[in-house]
């Protein structure tokens, strides 16, 4: 088996389609066909399944993609050493992140990185808590954004600290005279809930101080949560990452007990980072960094 069938599996299983595979690698739909059965003839068994919709990968071939995808990744480390070793920063780095991470976090590192680093290609891939996790376990990027509540095992560096704020509607009538909102005030009123795995910080908080909500409304993304807040139908707590983001006029208030998220890079394992990887994870906590240790 060669380096090319990997890719040529891998990036079929990405694209979902041969032709599609092909224009991306630049080869033609007969040679990925081709890649493809010499690969399954070599395994013994099929990895994909052919339909009207498309390609789709079968129960062996979901089992073995994660160990194509290392040896993909250790090829590319492979390559970026040499390249180290000549002198220059060269590579591709995949970067797992959420969607405030992606909208104010993104631009700016892909830009300052570009300057500094011109040879190394940055990919993005935006997801839920839950699908960064798993691209980073299963090698599909080779480190991640994420939260301390959200990274499981993974191991996870700190450095930023998002507060958590109650957005409320323009007119929202406060009951207590003051600055914040308390758990006691927030109970009175219906919520616009996430999903668990959309909002892990949250529903932590929510647990933490007994805050048993009242929702009829269920929904995945930020933007349609504050949405129905925007127009009435509740109350929510959203990070204030998020809020950058929204086009709403909403209130927005500190909540008591005050509480953050707090947002890391999560990776495999520091020490086995390709030069390149490497490279843009320092350069990240460099730039944004507003945390120090004895915060933690």
């Amino acid at each position: 088996m060669t380096l090319l069938q990997y890719q040529v599996f891998k990036t079929v299983s990405d694209m979902g389609s041969f032709h599609k595979a092909a224009d991306v690698l630049g080869l033609t739909p007969s040679a990925i066909s081709h890649a493809i059965a010499a690969l399954e003839k070599e395994l013994g068994f099929a990895v994909l399944t052919r339909g009207k919709n498309g390609v789709a990968l079968t129960n062996y071939g979901e089992h073995i993609l994660p160990y194509i995808n290392a040896v993909l990744n250790s090829d590319e480390s492979l390559q970026q050493v040499v390249m180290e070793y000549k002198g220059l920063k060269a590579g591709k780095v995949k970067v797992g992140v959420f969607s405030s991470v992606c909208t104010n976090f993104m631009p700016s590192v892909i830009r300052s990185f570009a300057e500094r680093y011109p040879a190394i290609r940055i990919e993005v891939f935006q997801g839920t808590y839950d699908e960064v996790r798993y691209w980073i376990k299963n090698g599909v990027v080779d480190f991640g954004f994420l939260s301390s509540s959200s990274c499981g095992d993974l191991q996870f560096e700190p450095f930023y600290r998002d507060p958590l704020l109650c957005i409320v509607p323009k007119d929202f009538q406060k009951s207590e005279a003051t600055e914040t909102i308390s758990i006691r005030e927030m109970s009175g009123h219906h919520f616009v809930a996430q999903r668990e795995s959309t909002d892990a910080d949250i529903v932590n908080y929510l647990k933490a101080n007994h805050l048993e909500i009242q929702t009829n409304y269920h929904v995945v993304d930020d933007l349609s949560t504050i949405a129905m807040v925007a127009g009435g139908f509740g109350i929510c707590i959203m990070p204030e990452l998020v809020m950058n983001d929204i086009p709403y006029e909403v209130g927005r208030y500190r909540m008591d007990p005050d509480a953050s998220r707090i947002i890391g890079l999560a990776c495999l394992n520091q020490d086995m980072m390709a030069p390149a990887v490497r490279t843009l994870y320092q350069h990240i906590l460099q730039e944004f960094t507003n945390i120090g240790p004895e915060t933690l």
